[in-house]
């Protein structure tokens, strides 16, 4: 008998392949470590009819094949959710994308000139080489725009200085926004076009949350007759001159488990793919793996006693004085996240590190903590938070430090010589981005299962858009 198509991973990448696979009739078992929810970080948590994301995940994209991916699975279910956004810094609220007058109001005339001119000095004199996350700000909005927006929020979300952090993470997060531009168009009296992708204005977003859709694809993939396992832990992935053979793993009470494939899709964290192949690969690959960082991440839900608490759908929080870094406000992405109108549900978003002082707090302490934080900048009064929900997500962002490329290509010319072994998504293939990245990456991933072409998986770029300069081979 044939052997199924493994999956490891039932995020958007994992389940996104084996929703292609199932339409083209293969056979399919995916595993997921989680014991409750499918979608990885773009799960929906439900506590006590409160529904809250891990983070916030727009539907959008450039590419009409993930769009229509979306609406094959779920055709119905759509809000259009527009977008209002604001920087808290220094006790005020600035407009996110740029305003020009409430900038102006904000910072005051003379900081006004201290940034132009040090965005002037810049275009005269830029930094080179630009290898360095507070080099490539600093050469396109100035180091005064850079020491007063950039610097404190990137490092509360990453945990390390702007100098350590590649070039790379701006050059994929914050493309196309030009502070030139901003400017003009803002005194022209609008808001700065959307052309970074962070910057669209409307987006949809599934009524009950991202994890509606990957539930629902769950839902029907399962339907179509693929397996989709929770609690299943990959433990081993067993290899041997003829490539992947099987996968080994537990569940959280003990119980064993085993799983022949004829191919594997892999959209685990690349480094706990490297670190559970027996036997184990070559020593440099197993110290490039080692090497690779993760930011870990946690949410604090906290119920308020209030219909509207702020107008936005989440507000980057830049101030030192506070350790939380974004919040969101689930009532205004979608009015069914939260089961009564009465109340609101914001998340309290917090960067860190497994096991460091944040992540091995108590979830009473860290409730606590989100309270006190959420009445320090003025979003809530005593008394008003009536519950709190914490949940930890580890690994949740790949760090791109500055030997980051150096690790992910000595793993991934190793790699390549599998043949029945593909690494997909964000964690699985270490790249910071957006879901139909990650999507478009498994569904070429299931082409070249089913032999359509042979497509490189690690060319499709931030856009979703596969750029290989030859016509892939059939």
């Amino acid at each position: 008998m044939s052997k199924p198509i493994v999956i490891m991973g039932a995020g958007p990448a994992g389940l996104t392949a084996a929703w292609e696979l199932t339409k083209a009739g293969k056979e399919v078992v995916v595993w997921e470590a989680d014991p409750s929810y499918v979608g990885g970080i773009a799960r929906t948590v439900q506590a006590e009819g409160f529904r809250f994301d891990i983070g916030g995940h727009r539907f959008f994209s450039k590419s009409q094949e993930v769009n229509e991916v979306w609406r094959q699975i779920m055709p119905d279910d759509f809000i259009d959710c527009p977008r209002l956004s604001r920087i808290y810094y220094r006790n005020k609220y600035f407009n996110y994308p740029l305003e020009a007058m409430n900038a102006f109001r904000n910072l005051g005339p003379i900081e006004v000139v201290r940034i132009l001119l040090s965005y002037l000095e810049a275009k005269v004199r830029p930094i080179k080489p630009e290898t360095t996350f507070a080099q490539w700000v600093t050469n396109r909005f100035g180091e005064r725009l850079f020491l007063l927006f950039f610097k404190t929020y990137t490092e509360k979300v990453w945990g390390l200085s702007c100098d350590e952090i590649s070039a790379d993470w701006a050059a994929q997060r914050i493309k196309g926004l030009s502070l030139r531009e901003a400017v003009l168009s803002a005194f022209k009296g609008k808001k700065a076009g959307p052309t970074a992708k962070t910057l669209i204005r409307n987006f949809f977003y599934p009524r009950l949350g991202p994890g509606q859709m990957w539930e629902t694809a769950a839902e029907k993939i399962m339907a179509a007759g693929g397996k989709v396992l929770l609690d299943r832990k990959v433990q081993t992935i067993h290899w041997d001159e003829t490539g992947v053979t099987h996968i080994t793993g537990t569940n959280q009470i003990g119980e064993f488990f085993q799983q022949e494939g004829s191919h594997f899709i892999c959209s685990i964290p690349l480094q706990e793919l490297m670190l559970s192949l027996d036997p184990p690969p070559p020593k440099e690959v197993v110290a490039a793996a080692k090497r690779l960082r993760y930011r870990d991440f946690i949410i604090v839900c906290l119920v308020v006693n209030k219909a509207n608490v702020f107008p936005d759908t989440w507000i980057y929080i830049h101030d030192p004085s506070v350790k939380v870094g974004r919040v969101q406000n689930y009532k205004n992405w979608s009015a069914d996240m939260v089961p009564d109108p009465k109340l609101t549900s914001l998340g309290m978003e917090y960067f860190c590190f497994e096991n460091d002082g944040l992540w091995s707090s108590t979830d009473y302490d860290l409730a606590q903590l989100a309270i006190r934080e959420a009445m320090q900048i003025g979003l809530v009064k005593d008394g008003e938070v009536q519950d709190a929900f914490v949940v930890r997500m580890p690994k949740a962002y790949p760090i791109y430090d500055q030997n980051y490329q150096e690790n992910v290509k000595t793993i991934r010319d190793w790699v390549c010589l599998f043949a029945n072994l593909q690494p997909v998504g964000r964690n699985g293939m270490h790249k910071y981005n957006n879901q139909d990245h990650s999507m478009m990456t498994a569904m070429l991933a299931a082409r070249n299962v089913t032999g359509e072409h042979h497509y490189d998986c690690w060319k499709v770029n931030t856009d979703a858009e596969y750029h290989e300069q030859d016509t892939p081979k059939s």
